[in-house]
């Protein structure tokens, strides 16, 4: 597991564990797989003093199974791992079903949903573990929500919050759990991690997420790796026009991310400085104007801005047109 340091602090709570916890850090870190890891160890039946889930008993099986009656995981519909909520998402319209558009938030229902499991006994007369990710996904009537639960906790319950962007949270939510911050891997053990998932060139697409492994290799093994270098290449050589995102909105947050770095990369060169992400995201000499290392800072500020916005642009090709439109050195 690449966040160890981070586990053996959790199941060192496993007496006395708080009712809620909250683990924040970047993108791609592995904080998902370190939060199931953990709901996995305190629900398994084991009474060995071994930190790891014995993943013989009943509870180890139902969990890798994805039934385990006494865990709750909460996502966005469009992240959903089964066809559970693609029935969720169809409604009865007319003479026949009409399918909504999977939500790119959580919704207020399944936390409403989330009320009646976390106030029903335990099945197994033990523990019963919410996850919710990524908690900022939330808006502010679901926040609230889940607020009056965290508030006033059922016994026997923790919630467990993932969360790649902290600051969304509500101030009340983050003061009511116990902060986790879940680093990024060391580069070294991070490639020797890729490598073992047979990602080829991992020092480069690690580099390319920003020392990320979990993005690095969604990045190499999905088109949209690939994708984000051609339209980089594209800027670099002060042809946008050539870029066609048609309405590929899973892109846009990645593309503000990439751009972010790539603009931060090329600050530093400009100030002498070795590059902070390198690999794939210097793919050439830069723009031929050669644009001050405070025109990449801006530009870098800039794109913070719009990253709330990637998510929900009004029309995907304009808003990625003027991302790369405004990318300092190309002509006008």
């Amino acid at each position: 597991m690449l966040q160890d340091e981070a586990y053996a602090r959790l199941v060192a709570w496993a007496e006395r564990l708080p009712h809620a916890i909250l683990l924040h850090g970047p993108r791609g870190v592995g904080k998902l797989q370190l939060a199931e890891h953990f709901a996995r160890r305190m629900l398994c039946e084991s009474r060995s003093t071994d930190i790891q889930p014995c993943g013989r008993c009943n509870c180890c099986n139902w969990f890798l199974a994805g039934n385990h009656p006494d865990f709750r995981l909460v996502e966005p519909e469009s992240m959903a791992r089964t066809s559970a909520s693609e029935e969720g998402a169809e409604e009865e319209g007319g003479s026949g079903g009409t399918k909504r558009k999977p939500s790119i938030e959580i919704r207020i229902e399944q936390i409403r949903e989330l009320n009646d499991f976390v106030h029903m006994g335990s099945h197994r007369g033990g523990r019963r573990i919410a996850l919710i990710h990524p908690a900022e996904d939330m808006n502010v009537p679901t926040a609230n929500a889940l607020l009056k639960n965290l508030e006033e906790p059922p016994p026997q319950v923790v919630f467990v919050l993932v969360s790649h962007r902290p600051a969304r949270l509500l101030p009340t939510i983050r003061s009511r759990c116990v902060q986790v911050p879940v680093a990024v891997p060391g580069r070294a053990r991070a490639s020797r991690w890729l490598e073992s998932q047979g990602v080829k060139d991992a020092a480069s697409w690690l580099a390319f997420a920003g020392g990320a492994p979990l993005l690095a290799i969604q990045f190499a093994q999905s088109e949209l790796g690939e994708k984000l270098a051609a339209w980089l290449r594209a800027v670099e050589r002060n042809t946008p026009d050539a870029i066609e995102p048609g309405s590929d909105r899973e892109a846009l947050e990645p593309l503000v991310d990439l751009l972010q770095k790539h603009a931060l990369d090329r600050a530093l060169l400009g100030f002498g400085q070795a590059s902070k992400y390198g690999g794939r995201l210097m793919t050439g000499p830069g723009p031929k104007t050669h644009p001050m290392p405070i025109e990449w800072l801006r530009y870098a500020r800039e794109l913070g801005r719009r990253r709330l916005l990637a998510r929900h642009p009004l029309n995907p090709r304009l808003f990625a047109a003027d991302l790369l439109g405004t990318y300092p050195g190309v002509e006008r």
